[in-house]
């Protein structure tokens, strides 16, 4: 019986549960929205906002606790200079999910993740290509 048992197990064992969503996140913060399925995308929803949130402490504590979960240096201070201060006066709802397709293999619902807030993105990427 599955009583009190949190979480989805999506067909994989602990550990390549815990890299899929490492890498699921790390990816997420690189590019600022991707497209994934509901399930996968409900599992991580909290661990993004859960980082977000420790963007916008900006601790060094924080950031320790971001660069433990998050592959790539270089993503974690893009989250703390870039990301977190966008939403620095709300609290809660940093995240949108939105339903976009059936998968034409296995028929899984896919979803695009994407901030809630993306001014200037556009913007700031163009800056960094002509830099």
């Amino acid at each position: 019986m599955r009583h009190r048992r949190a979480g989805r197990q999506l067909g994989r064992n602990s550990s390549h549960r815990r890299s899929l969503f490492r890498n699921l996140v790390t990816s997420f913060f690189e590019q600022e929205r991707i497209e994934t399925t509901e399930a996968k995308a409900k599992e991580i929803m909290p661990m993004i906002e859960r980082m977000i949130t420790l963007g916008k402490k900006g601790e060094l504590h924080g950031r320790r606790i971001a660069l433990s979960y998050i592959y790539v240096p270089r993503i974690v201070s893009h989250l703390f200079s870039n990301i977190a201060p966008r939403f620095s006066e709300i609290q809660g709802g940093y995240v949108r999910m939105t339903k976009t397709r059936i998968r034409q293999g296995d028929g899984a619902q896919m979803v695009l993740i994407e901030l809630t807030k993306t001014e200037n993105i556009e913007a700031e990427k163009d800056v960094q290509k002509s830099s």
